[in-house]
């Protein structure tokens, strides 16, 4: 997670720059939400190592009335259950969950800590900065991210800008799950608390049970369709000054009494999407954009790329949705504008770098390295999917002054520290490995062919 993930103001935990929890030292706050604060952090490694860097996610389960710690503890278990269980491309990580346990500080003591993968920044303070084109391949991977959620069996239930997570790669996944539910058969049972701008009419007026309120994956096309409204045109499809205006309107809109404002500056092919994902109920919706994000995800594709999607007469049973999307939002970052023709997946790769990928042809999850590592599991550059699933393919476009004139092979290892040599890619080298192989380390070297093996 990072800066702005949570939202700003005032900090529901406070916690002091160097304060310690387990092996991991407070640097500095990044986001605060209603219920809980994140922090940047590091964990300091041995003589030599480079120190691994986390965010800490703070809910002050110890310091509460009865009523708020029941549902303090409610957030924090859904978070830990859905992070615990669930290891997506498209999923911000859990690596641990911490109680801290200091007497001395009754403010901190007892708040439970998740130990998150850091993010570079989130979309709701990027998005400024952002291009047309970077925007658009961000929403295809929000898309994915939706899809392996609702292919698992979970609603995220508070799908918005600070929730979508940019990291250092140039990806982008979703976090925030502490309102997320697993469907116990066709519905979910999740939090009465959501953002009003992202949540679908029929929940505006729902009615609060003892297990929730019920919701269903739909609910978070409707939050995708009102995402890629305002990330496409920087406006809400639905009139209104502020949230509680907007909420009225959503209202009147699901009663017919009120129309999408969608903007003209929206392109066709996303004019179709967002009005499908923005259908007046959850029936219409199911059937228009489908019952979950897998349905629209082919189209979403589609529209990034500027291409016209072939139209499936029906969607066929039991479909799940497990590949990645066949560009990034790294494109646009490091390689300069994607045309429809180019191929998919590899240009993400900058030049100077070595990428390792977890789909074949460049696809899936990208690790990058300018130089060397010692140990992919390990440090600020951590590659962790690889120990699980191996490495399908890998692009060495490494040359140049910044790497110097003979530094342009990479050779890899099956342990850290460069030991047992595995393979060697030479430069501008494009490997599909038939045999994924899971690295450990790597390190430049200057020609395969007369490095020893």
């Amino acid at each position: 997670m990072s800066a702005g993930t949570t939202g700003s103001g005032s900090f529901a935990i406070t916690v002091p720059e160097g304060y310690r929890v387990g092996p991991w030292t407070v640097e500095r706050p990044l986001g605060a939400g209603a219920f809980g604060s994140v922090y940047a952090a590091v964990r300091r490694a041995g003589p030599g190592g480079t120190p691994d860097r986390a965010a800490l996610k703070f809910l002050p389960t110890g310091t509460c009335g009865p009523r708020q710690l029941r549902h303090l503890r409610d957030l924090a278990a859904r978070e830990v259950e859905l992070l615990g269980r669930l290891r997506a491309p498209r999923l911000i990580r859990m690596y641990e969950t911490l109680t801290v346990d200091d007497p001395e500080r009754p403010e901190l003591d007892g708040a439970t800590v998740l130990v998150l993968e850091e993010a570079a920044d989130s979309l709701h303070t990027a998005l400024p900065r952002l291009a047309p084109r970077e925007r658009a391949e961000v929403l295809v991977q929000v898309c994915e991210g939706l899809a392996q959620l609702h292919g698992a069996g979970w609603v995220h239930g508070d799908l918005k800008p600070g929730n979508v997570l940019l990291m250092a790669d140039g990806s982008a996944r979703l976090g925030d799950f502490s309102t997320a539910s697993e469907l116990d058969g066709t519905h979910a049972y999740s939090p009465a608390f959501a953002t009003a701008d992202y949540t679908p009419p029929e929940l505006l007026w729902s009615e609060f049970g003892e297990r929730g309120t019920r919701t269903r994956p739909t609910a978070d096309l409707w939050a995708f369709g009102v995402l890629a409204h305002v990330v496409l045109t920087d406006t809400f499809p639905l009139p209104g000054g502020t949230p509680s205006a907007r909420r009225d309107a959503a209202v009147r809109y699901a009663r017919g009494d009120e129309e999408l404002r969608l903007s003209p500056e929206l392109p066709d092919a996303w004019r179709e999407i967002v009005t499908a994902c923005l259908s007046r109920n959850h029936e219409d919706r199911a059937l228009r954009a489908g019952r979950d994000a897998a349905a629209p995800l082919e189209r979403v594709r589609a529209a990034a790329q500027g291409r016209v999607p072939r139209r499936r007469r029906r969607r066929r049973p039991g479909l799940v949705v497990t590949g990645l999307a066949a560009t990034a939002m790294g494109i646009a970052l490091t390689a300069g504008m994607l045309l429809p023709d180019d191929p998919p997946g590899w240009e993400r790769c900058a030049a100077g770098s070595i990428c390792f990928f977890a789909e074949r042809d460049g696809r899936g999850e990208m690790c990058t390295w300018v130089g060397g590592s010692k140990d992919w599991l390990k440090g600020g550059a951590a590659c962790p999917w690889a120990s699980e699933l191996g490495a399908k393919s890998a692009y060495n476009n490494g040359y140049g002054p910044d790497m110097g004139t003979l530094l342009v092979d990479v050779a890899l290892f099956t342990k850290p520290q460069y030991v047992d040599r595995m393979d060697c890619l030479t430069r501008g080298s494009r490997t599909n490995f038939s045999d994924p192989p899971k690295p450990r380390s790597h390190e430049w070297v200057p020609n395969c062919a007369a490095s020893p093996s």
